[in-house]
């Protein structure tokens, strides 16, 4: 069977429509420098959340039973870590790394194995919990449709933990997965968002999207009822994640490393771990941009197709539509994939995430393009560690030495701005062939230009978004 080429103006998709400029506004350059400049080694020092999700993984290990979790208090731009006994030298040791620390009540074996007792006694559709280190409790949540027996069930079981090991709370809406029918990628009847570009462990191109979306359709087009672009190569739901790798089926594509938010893009230069209280922005077909804060991590969410672990709970909202969106950070940290929850961006509501950092070794794949590197640390230049380094994608803080993160390369939507004529990206690299040479938002970007894929123009004063062929407007 033989699969349209993709020319190299199509080489990405975006992630989503025109950014909502009130969270975009979050992301200008350089709004996030560190501050680290602590001398005393006592005193906590002053981070990027990044930076924050390192040090925490740091002392995950350095820490052993004593580590209770961590959380990145905002406010202070300060890693908070949780010591679960009151052995002074651990103390010393988390505060000269330069951790603020806080004694609790409960280990993080007490927290999982408390999880442990949710799944055997109360997995429930509609159901979800996630430990929450601010509360040093595990987060219960039931959604709408959770009544009856079924609520005096789980109540019964999250008693029975013990009056400090979890909490509960009802959600208005009810929990799914947010794959729909309508635009941006399509796969027969379903609608998804494309995650992050990646390079397959075999070398080809190929993106991260939802796994309920890899296992509901096989074939993606870039338009609704288009030839498709892509194949489903691996994809897990329900189970241990909820993540698909889909491979171009043209090998030549081009996909370096970029989130486009209609007004600007986002460089993406590594995958890294979430980390509780952490600002986040998702970018997704349906609703565009969206920022929230981390809530939990290790997430188990009973979806009605099934149960799903491991995943991030943040109160960032989402929509059908924007399923296997990119969840990211404002320094252009790969963090996520949108999985499902509840509510919208309405009234809010309750959203899971898949972890790139787990989802790239599961998969095999490299974030990037597989060749130059944004970044060009020769640590961070190689995918060979990736896939089984020790840092890649078990909970470490991805981008450290020993990562072996792709940073270059990516682009998650974004690249044709325009069409014919746009010429340059926000990197300068071209995109659109025989290029005017503009760059993304650019006046005279795409204005009138074909708008490869779908010929719509979704951008304003000329900006020439064309949400990288798979949104029509």
């Amino acid at each position: 069977m033989s699969h349209k080429r993709i020319p190299k103006r199509k080489a990405a998709i975006a992630v989503g429509g025109v950014a909502a400029l009130g969270a975009a506004a979050l992301l200008l350059p350089n709004a996030n420098a560190s501050q680290d400049g602590a001398t005393d080694a006592a005193a906590p020092k002053t981070l990027k959340s990044a930076d924050a999700s390192d040090l925490a993984s740091q002392l995950a290990n350095l820490l052993g039973d004593s580590f209770a979790g961590s959380y990145y208090d905002a406010d202070k731009q300060q890693l908070v870590v949780n010591v679960a006994d009151g052995d002074n030298n651990v103390v010393v040791q988390a505060q000269k790394a330069g951790a603020a620390v806080r004694q609790v009540e409960n280990s993080l074996s007490e927290l999982k194995a408390g999880a442990q007792t949710l799944k055997a006694k109360a997995t429930i559709p509609g159901t979800s919990w996630s430990v929450d280190p601010r509360s040093n409790k595990i987060l219960v949540t039931a959604d709408s449709t959770v009544t009856g027996t079924k609520w005096d069930r789980l109540e019964s079981t999250v008693q029975g933990l013990g009056t400090n090991m979890a909490t509960i709370k009802k959600s208005a809406g009810t929990f799914k997965t947010f794959a729909s029918g309508g635009d941006a990628i399509f796969g027969g009847g379903a609608r998804c968002s494309l995650g992050f570009n990646v390079t397959a462990g075999d070398g080809s191109p190929a993106f991260l999207t939802a796994g309920h979306c890899g296992v509901a359709e096989e074939k993606w087009s870039d338009s609704q009822d288009g030839q498709p672009i892509a194949t489903v190569d691996q994809a897990t739901f329900p189970g241990d994640g909820d993540f698909a790798l889909v491979k171009y089926d043209d090998p030549n594509t081009q996909a370096p490393s970029e989130v486009n938010l209609g007004d600007q893009t986002v460089q993406i230069t590594q995958a890294a771990d979430a980390t509780v209280g952490s600002q986040v922005f998702r970018m997704g077909s349906t609703t565009g941009l969206a920022d929230g804060q981390v809530l939990g991590l290790d997430a188990t969410v009973n979806y009605p197709e099934g149960t799903v672990t491991g995943l991030i709970q943040t109160n960032v909202c989402a929509e059908p539509g924007d399923s296997g969106g990119s969840l990211f950070t404002q320094d252009g940290s790969a963090i996520g994939l949108t999985s499902g929850g509840s509510g919208d961006c309405q009234a809010g509501g309750e959203t899971f995430f898949q972890p790139v950092t787990t989802a790239l070794q599961a998969v095999g794949a490299t974030l990037g393009d597989g060749g130059a590197g944004a970044g060009g640390a020769g640590e961070q230049a190689g995918g060979g560690e990736q896939a089984g380094g020790e840092q890649a994608g078990g909970g470490q803080g991805v981008g450290n030495e020993g990562a072996g993160q792709e940073v270059g390369g990516d682009e998650v939507g974004g690249q044709d701005v325009g069409g014919e004529g746009a010429g340059q990206n926000a990197g300068g690299q071209e995109v659109g062939g025989e290029g005017a040479g503009q760059g993304v938002g650019g006046e005279e970007a795409g204005a009138g230009n074909e708008q490869a894929g779908n010929g719509q123009n979704t951008g304003q004063n000329g900006a020439g978004q064309n949400n990288g062929q798979i949104q029509n407007n």
